[in-house]
C-alpha cells in the first residue's frame, strides 16, 4: 500500500484512480471541478482534496492526466512544491518531449523525480485496466512506479531517458493516423463498390489487412457513429506534437501531415467531439454517404 495522488479525473484519470484505488493504496485526488473529484471520493473511498498541493502534500507518488503541454506545466510546478523530498511525478498525459526533459531536471532540482508515461488504450483500456504506458524517465523512479502503474496497464515499459515516453506516444500516434485514414477509405470503397461492408470486413480482418482499429471501428465506419473512444481534437493536438518534434529531427511524416489536415476537414464539419474514426465522413459527397 502507498500514499497516492491522481491530479485530473477526465474519461481517462478517474478509471485510472480508481484502479489505484482498488489496489488497496491510500489515493487523494484533486479535479478543477470539483463535484467530479467529490463523485470519485465518494465512488472510490478517496480523498477529494481543494488543491494540487494539498492532493500531492506527503504522497510517495503523484500522478496526472491532464490536457496538454500548458496544463501539465501547470500543474508540475504547483505539485513540486508540495511533494516530500525522493517523491515521484508521474504524467500521463500525452504532451511534448521537450517540455518532459524540462521538468524531469526541474523535479531533480528539487529533489524529487519526474516520468513521463503517456497511455493507449483508449477510455475503454482505462475502465478495464488494460492501457499500454510508455515511459521516460530515470531507471530507479521508473522501477518503483512500475508496480503501481501495473493496476491500470496491460503493458508499461520504459523506452529511455526523460522524454522518450512523449516521443514512443508519437509514433503510436504516427501509426494510427494512417492506419484510420486507409481504413476510412476500404470501408468508403466497398460502400460504393456494392459490397457488404461488414462481410468485407469480417473477411479480411482475418488475413494481413487486420488491425486493432479494424476490429474496433470498421463496424461503427460503417454506421457513421462517431460517439467512440478518442476525439478529433484531442488527436490533432497529438499530431501537432508529432509534427513539430518531426521538424527538430528531420523526420519526414507526408502522411501524417496529410492525415492532420483531413481531421481539420472534419473539425470544420462539426466533428471536433467525434471520435477518429469520423475520417471517413470527409469522402465522397462530404457526409461519407
Amino acid at each position: 500500500m502507498a500514499n497516492l495522488a491522481f491530479i485530473g479525473l477526465g474519461r481517462m484519470g478517474y478509471p485510472m484512480a480508481g484502479h489505484l484505488a482498488h489496489n488497496g493504496h491510500n489515493v487523494s485526488v484533486f479535479n478543477r471541478s470539483a463535484p467530479r473529484a467529490q463523485a470519485w471520493g465518494a465512488e472510490h473511498g478517496g480523498r477529494a482534496c481543494a488543491s494540487v498541493g494539498e492532493a500531492v502534500s506527503g504522497v510517495d507518488m503523484a500522478f496526472m492526466c491532464v490536457g496538454d503541454d500548458p496544463d501539465i506545466r501547470a500543474v508540475a510546478f504547483e505539485a513540486f512544491p508540495a511533494m516530500k523530498p525522493g517523491a515521484i511525478l508521474v504524467d500521463h498525459t500525452t504532451g511534448s518531449a521537450t517540455l518532459a526533459a524540462a521538468l524531469a531536471q526541474e523535479a531533480t532540482t528539487k529533489g524529487l523525480q519526474f516520468l513521463d508515461a503517456p497511455v493507449s488504450g483508449g477510455e475503454a483500456g482505462a475502465q478495464r485496466g488494460q492501457l499500454t504506458v510508455m515511459c521516460g524517465g530515470d531507471p530507479q523512479a521508473y522501477a518503483a512506479a512500475e508496480p503501481v502503474i501495473r493496476a491500470y496497464a496491460k503493458m508499461v515499459r520504459r523506452l529511455g531517458p526523460a522524454g522518450a515516453g512523449q516521443k514512443t506516444k508519437m509514433v503510436n500516434q504516427i501509426c494510427i493516423a494512417g492506419l484510420v485514414q486507409a481504413l476510412a477509405e476500404g470501408v468508403h470503397f466497398a460502400e460504393k463498390a456494392g459490397l457488404d461492408p461488414d462481410a468485407v470486413i469480417d473477411v479480411i480482418s482475418k488475413g494481413a489487412a487486420q488491425s486493432w482499429q479494424m476490429e474496433n471501428r470498421a463496424g461503427t465506419m460503417h454506421q457513421r457513429r462517431f460517439d467512440f473512444g478518442f476525439a478529433v481534437s484531442w488527436m490533432r493536438k497529438d499530431l501537432r506534437i508529432a509534427l513539430a518534434e518531426a521538424r527538430q529531427n528531420g523526420a519526414t511524416l507526408p502522411v501524417t501531415s496529410i492525415v492532420d489536415q483531413f481531421y481539420a476537414d472534419v473539425e470544420r464539419m462539426g466533428g471536433r467531439r467525434w471520435d477518429t474514426s469520423s475520417l471517413i465522413a470527409r469522402l465522397s459527397d462530404g457526409t461519407g454517404n
